[in-house]
């Protein structure tokens, strides 16, 4: 048994009874997330998913990190192709009251991670010259999308210890998600994913730019983001599925 599936009794559902397909595990993620008005991102999100809120409100984060140990199911790690940064745009949507993540836009700093994504899973995956590092408690992040407008230049470092966040509090609501969904040839897709509860501690960040928002066509209001880092986090994918909205 996979050692992930020592932690179950936290989901809000099963894990899916079908075999696995891919494991990841993300290093050194931040959360920077900002509230955005339903209205806003509604035009930019397919009609088909529900828009999820929490009172009242949708959010949209910025999450930069590391992925290291990308493979498939069966196959070891490859030097050179199982280790690169990523970095996603994401907001929460539900379809048959089943809340998951919508992303729009996740580059990576893998050409082959970019074309399998777009093919396998139906993701708008962009290639990005990206480059982290590690300074005393900081980390450096910096990614520049290959042909567009979107960019990030940020560190970020955890500020408090390590805190499972409570059911009912607006963390959990945020980042307890345990699958994604993609709109493609007209169709509701869904990809199950799993992992150990969230890890979370409290973050600050110097976000010196940052246009990965915008280039969707998101407007981010002037307010501080909420901040939260992740040390490390072992994740289960299963493939995309078609689903009935």
């Amino acid at each position: 048994m996979h050692p992930a599936f020592k932690h179950l009794g936290h989901r809000p559902w099963p894990v899916p009874a079908a075999p696995w397909i891919m494991e990841q595990t993300w290093n050194d993620l931040l959360f920077a997330h900002w509230p955005v008005a339903p209205e806003a991102l509604r035009p930019l999100v397919p009609e088909v998913l529900q828009l999820d809120k929490f009172e009242g409100k949708c959010w949209v984060a910025v999450t930069p990190f590391y992925m290291t140990g990308v493979r498939p199911r069966f196959v070891p790690p490859i030097p050179g192709v199982s280790a690169f940064p990523e970095l996603n745009v994401r907001t929460y949507v539900s379809v048959a009251g089943k809340p998951g993540v919508y992303f729009f836009s996740l580059d990576a700093a893998s050409r082959l991670a970019v074309r399998t994504a777009r093919a396998t899973f139906h993701l708008p995956y962009h290639f990005a010259g990206m480059e982290v590092q590690e300074r005393e408690t900081w980390f450096q992040y910096r990614s520049e999308r290959v042909g567009g407008n979107a960019c990030l230049r940020a560190e970020y470092r955890p500020i408090k210890p390590v805190e499972l966040r409570a059911a009912a509090t607006l963390e959990h609501w945020l980042t307890e998600r345990y699958c994604l969904y993609t709109v493609a040839h007209g169709s509701i897709f869904r990809a199950e994913i799993h992992h150990e509860p969230w890890p979370l501690q409290d973050a600050e960040a110097l976000i010196a730019e940052n246009t990965m928002a915008s280039a969707s066509g998101i407007m981010l209001p002037e307010v501080a983001p909420l901040l939260h880092f992740c040390k490390r986090l072992q994740v289960l994918i299963w493939p995309l599925r078609r689903v009935n909205g």
